[in-house]
C-alpha cells in the first residue's frame, strides 16, 4: 500500500503542501520567528521522504507543477504594488540607490568570501544569485556554470535566516517605518521576506514586493557582468 502511494506521480507534491500546511498550524498555535514556515516545512517534507525512503530524483520529479507556479505567482506581486503606488512613487528614487548599494555589496562580499574559503568556480557560480528569487537563480547559476538545483538551496537558506533574523535586526535598530520594513525583508529575504511582510501589513508587503522585483532584475542584467569581469 505505503508503495503504490510513494510511486504515484503527485506522492511529492501532496507532502510538500501537507507539510507547509502543519507548519502555518504550527506558527499559528505557537507563533515565533524561530518557527519559519518554510524551514518548518522542509523539515517535515525530509522526514517524509527519509521514511518513505524516496530519493530527491523521483521527489523532483513529482513537484514539477509547483515550479511552474513560481512564476506566475512572482508576477502576482504586482498586486500589492499597485495598491501603494503614491507611496513607491514618494520613496522611489531613495528605494533604487539603496537596492543598487545593497545588492551590489551581497554579492561582492559573498563571493569574496567563498572565493577566500577556497571555493570553486561551480560553487560561486550557484552563490552568487542567493539573494533573488528561484526561479531567476536557478537560471543565473545554470549560466554562469553552476547547478541550478544547489541555486536553489541556497535560495531557500538564505530566505529563511533572513525572515529569521531580518525582523530581530529592524526592533533592535529601531526601525519601524513599513517602507524600510519590507525593503530590507524584501532584498535580503526574497519570497520568504515577503511572506513576513504579508504579516505586517499591506504596504510593508508592497515595498518587500518591489525591492524583491527590482533587485531580481538588477541582479539578472549586472550578475553576470560583475561575474565574468571577476573571474
Amino acid at each position: 500500500m505505503m508503495s503504490l502511494l510513494t510511486q504515484h506521480p503527485l506522492f511529492g507534491l501532496l507532502i510538500t503542501l501537507l507539510g507547509y500546511q502543519l507548519a502555518l498550524e504550527l506558527r499559528r498555535l505557537w507563533p515565533s520567528v524561530l518557527l519559519q514556515p518554510v524551514l518548518v516545512g522542509v523539515g517535515v517534507v525530509l522526514l517524509i521522504l527519509y521514511a518513505v525512503q524516496m530519493d530527491f530524483a523521483t521527489y523532483s520529479a513529482s513537484v514539477d507543477l509547483l515550479w511552474l507556479f513560481l512564476g506566475p505567482a512572482t508576477v502576482a506581486l504586482a498586486v500589492p504594488l499597485y495598491s501603494q503606488l503614491a507611496r513607491i512613487r514618494q520613496y522611489f528614487w531613495p528605494l533604487l540607490i539603496a537596492l543598487l548599494v545593497g545588492g551590489l555589496t551581497t554579492v561582492s562580499l559573498v563571493l569574496a568570501l567563498a572565493w577566500m574559503l577556497g571555493a570553486d568556480q561551480a560553487l560561486l557560480a550557484a552563490l552568487a544569485p542567493k539573494s533573488v528569487t528561484s526561479p531567476i537563480a536557478m537560471l543565473l547559476a545554470q549560466d554562469l556554470g553552476g547547478a541550478p538545483a544547489l541555486a536553489a538551496v541556497f535560495v531557500m537558506l538564505t530566505g529563511v535566516l533572513g525572515a529569521i533574523l531580518a525582523p530581530l535586526l529592524l526592533k533592535w535598530a529601531g526601525i519601524d517605518l513599513p517602507a524600510a520594513r519590507g525593503l530590507s525583508l524584501g532584498l535580503n529575504a526574497h519570497a520568504v521576506g515577503i511572506a513576513t511582510a504579508l504579516q505586517e501589513g499591506e504596504e510593508t508587503a508592497a515595498f518587500a514586493a518591489l525591492a524583491m522585483s527590482l533587485t531580481g532584475a538588477l541582479t539578472a542584467i549586472f550578475l553576470p557582468l560583475i561575474y565574468w569581469w571577476w573571474f
